[in-house]
């Protein structure tokens, strides 16, 4: 895409957007890879090391619902800027204030990122309505690279901290998560330039009611919330399980960062594939198996293979992701309809999609092992194989315009 062919605030807004779009998985990302500091330090048995990974996917999901009722109060651009200002107070401030304060600001954080991942959408369709699929491909690789990087850098940070701090009172996992607030604090500073003659949006606030009788307003939200609970699974545990199948903590993290950063390919390939198919079904079975291939793979297979499953979790992750993004907007009549359903199956999906890391952890407290967690894995990807034959159809859901 050419900045040339748009107008300079197009620029400018395009800039911030992909900047604040890289804030969108850090929160998360940067957790995994330090969990077994954490845990040490902290005595956090695996059930609660469970719980810090479910926290931000749930509160994605509880997190939601306010991003209208801001829209209607302050304005989008307004609302997105709030959000960036509390995420980057609570990655602050999380590592320092004990457990209960890791916890709960963990949950902040999940909750803003929540809020931005609905608001987003819409900016986009709005600001950038002959470029979206564009910007939407934009938009995943930017939040692929920031969900990359803190898996990646994360652990290394720990350790040069390790070596700078050795008998400081605070340690070294600390500084590495506190680290991210960083990102957010830039992406603010370039998100204030919006603020400019912003206003609060009405939007009536039943308008997304009739969606929640349509059975494939349903079929999409589970699909958007299954394939989200295994993306958080890799997320909160890949790191812990391959370093308890024998890899160092540094190279754990760059798998999870390898795998990341893969995601990029599918995630702009899956939708140019499906756009040239008669409906969607044949790419998500295939993206969706691939993720469960080399998920099931990375728990079970030879470790001196486990590269090669790294990158067809990657490759598949990437797909479905982006998939399900992109099914928010061809399963909706008009820009009205699709927001009230981007509001509903991240809602829904991600509430649902918490308690994939949640029971993983508890299924590893209770077993001691990683093997009984593979029965969990088959049962989320299968299930979300058969939303996908239901989100894949070629059809749309009831609009909501003019709906109250």
């Amino acid at each position: 895409m050419s900045t040339s062919a748009i107008p300079r605030r197009g620029v400018l807004t395009l800039v911030a957007l992909l900047l604040v779009a890289l804030n969108l998985r850090p929160a998360l990302t940067s957790v995994a890879p330090v969990l077994g500091s954490i845990g040490e330090a902290l005595a956090l048995s695996p059930s609660l090391q469970g719980i810090l990974t479910t926290l931000p996917v749930l509160f994605l999901g509880l997190a939601a619902p306010l991003a209208p009722r801001m829209v209607r109060r302050i304005g989008p651009e307004r609302s997105v800027f709030a959000a960036l200002l509390v995420l980057a107070v609570a990655l602050l401030v999380r590592p320092y204030i004990g457990t209960a304060g890791l916890f709960l600001g963990t949950a902040v954080a999940g909750g803003c990122i929540g809020v931005i991942g609905v608001l987003l959408p819409g900016i986009v369709k709005r600001d950038f309505p002959r470029r979206v699929s564009i910007m939407t491909g934009l938009y995943t690789v930017a939040l692929n690279l920031g969900a990359s990087a803190a898996a990646g850098t994360t652990e290394p940070l720990r350790q040069l901290l390790d070596d700078a701090w050795q008998g400081a009172a605070q340690g070294p996992w600390q500084g590495a998560l506190a680290f991210w607030l960083l990102p957010a604090v830039i992406a603010a500073l370039f998100w204030l330039p919006q603020l400019k003659g912003t206003k609060p949006t009405r939007v009536p606030a039943r308008r997304g009611a009739r969606l929640r009788h349509d059975p494939l307003a349903w079929q999409v939200s589970l699909f958007m919330g299954l394939q989200s609970s295994l993306a958080y699974i890799v997320f909160g545990w890949l790191p812990t399980i391959l370093q308890d199948r024998g890899l160092t903590a540094v190279t754990a993290g760059l798998a999870l960062s390898v795998s990341i950063l893969l995601q990029v390919t599918t995630a702009i390939l899956a939708p140019w594939i499906s756009s040239r198919m008669r409906d969607q079904r044949t790419v998500l079975i295939g993206v969706m198996t691939l993720t469960l291939t080399g998920l099931l793979s990375c728990l079970y297979a030879p470790i001196e293979s486990i590269w090669l499953w790294i990158v067809v979790l990657g490759l598949g992750q990437g797909g479905t992701f982006s998939m399900a993004l992109t099914l928010l907007a061809l399963r909706a009549p008009d820009a009205t309809t699709a927001a009230s359903l981007s509001a509903m199956a991240q809602g829904i999906g991600y509430t649902l999609a918490a308690l994939g890391p949640l029971l993983i952890g508890v299924l590893h407290d209770w077993s001691g092992g990683w093997n009984v967690v593979g029965f969990l894995v088959s049962a989320i990807g299968l299930t979300a194989l058969v939303m996908a034959l239901g989100a894949g159809r070629d059809r749309q859901v009831a609009s909501t315009q003019g709906t109250q």
